[in-house]
């Protein structure tokens, strides 16, 4: 499975439509409702709020008074094809006075996430796991080098020193297990 390195906005018009796509990474269902909210209120004057997400085995999409399975079925059919996870697209669109028809719908809103899309913007999912380890202050300097390309959410100075961080299932850092205690 992948995901997208950082949210993506992009925007066409078709026949005089006006399609502005968001491709957001969610983490939950929970942040996939709260930002296809976010985007209805900002956009509130717009035709059609149309989206698809997958999270996990979770799929959802949305036409929004769009013919049936015109808008948020190809939505979900691109980020299908892209094999995307914890990714949420919403396709705003503005209606330009120039009915496309189902066939044209289906391209437009198609063509509109896929532009949105960049190869470059791609990544591969992998499993993270967070590890606490406590060691002495000595090895702080130690700790800090083995650990500088690696996410450290939490750091406790108390007795001894306590790091968590996060590290993904092909990334362990081996060297560290000489210095924990």
């Amino acid at each position: 499975m992948f995901t997208i390195k950082n949210d993506k906005k992009n925007e066409i018009i078709i026949n005089k439509s006006r399609f502005i796509t968001y491709v957001l990474k969610v983490d939950n269902i929970y942040d996939a409702n709260k930002k296809i909210e976010e985007l209805k209120k900002e956009y509130k004057d717009a035709t059609h709020c149309c989206y698809a997400y997958i999270i996990d085995n979770v799929k959802r999409f949305n036409d929004d008074k769009e013919p049936k399975s015109t808008a948020g079925m190809p939505i979900l059919n691109v980020l299908e094809n892209k094999q995307l996870n914890h990714c949420l697209a919403v396709v705003i669109r503005y209606f330009g006075g120039i009915k496309l028809g189902a066939g044209g719908l289906i391209r437009a809103y198609s063509s509109s996430v896929s532009s949105a899309i960049n190869d470059d913007d791609v990544i591969e999912m992998k499993k993270t796991y967070l590890k606490r380890i406590e060691f002495d202050y000595s090895n702080v300097n130690n700790i800090n080098y083995i650990l500088k390309d690696y996410n450290i959410k939490y750091k406790k100075f108390d007795k001894n020193v306590i790091y968590e961080f996060e590290y993904d299932e092909d990334n362990y850092p081996t060297k560290i297990d000489n210095y924990i205690i």
